[in-house]
């Protein structure tokens, strides 16, 4: 942990707050309730891998688990002269243009405020003085192994923007007192309203 800030709410089991430098994105537990009998990693892409673990169920019967396994990423509420700041983006793999908030993938070795704050500036062009974790947790535990962190960001300054090659944003933003509203008309999106309720519900909007 890189200080107070990085600590997530209390759990009954560890919670890892900085990505691995090396290894897995973001480790499994390492006693599974259900017996694994094999592990099957079916494919790689540079953005997941996707697999499945055969287990012994309660009754005894065998099933494949199938699993996509992505890096953790990090979502950020920053706000901005009343504002909350948002990117507007295209979403090829649904097809829909949506605003969402700031966020991005957890490179290794960071923690999820490292992360927040950098995708911060670097697809807003705002500066943090600061920033402290919400909450983080697994995503879409069905199919997904992912895990995201949330994080709020204090004190921004207008700075140039660093945005990455293929990332495609008109910066925008919406009044604080209509941003949960907001972000549940249609298109919405799941980490915009995490985060914006996260916020909320820690008196931040």
């Amino acid at each position: 942990m890189s200080d107070g800030d990085d600590l997530p709410a209390p759990t009954d089991r560890d919670v890892i707050d900085r990505r691995p430098a090396e290894g897995p994105t973001y480790p499994v537990p390492a006693d599974p309730a259900y017996e694994i009998l094999d592990s099957v990693v079916e494919y790689e892409t540079p953005w997941y891998t996707g697999g499945y673990d055969l287990v012994e169920q309660p009754d005894g019967s065998e099933k494949r688990y199938y699993w996509a396994e992505l890096a953790p990423a990090v979502v950020v509420v920053a706000v901005a002269d009343g504002e909350v700041v948002l990117v507007e983006q295209y979403r090829p793999a649904i097809r829909e243009t949506h605003r969402e908030l700031p966020a991005g993938i957890v490179e290794p070795g960071e923690t999820y405020v490292e992360a927040g704050l950098r995708e911060l500036r670097e697809e807003t062009g705002y500066d943090a003085d600061g920033g402290r974790l919400l909450s983080s947790f697994w995503a879409a535990t069905g199919v997904l192994r992912h895990h995201r962190g949330f994080v709020w960001a204090d004190g921004l300054t207008e700075t140039d923007l660093e945005r990455d090659d293929n990332e495609f944003l008109t910066v925008t933003s919406i009044p604080v007192e209509e941003a949960i509203e907001t972000a549940r008309r249609p298109p919405a999106n799941d980490a915009t309203i995490e985060g914006l309720l996260l916020a909320h519900e820690d008196g931040l909007l």
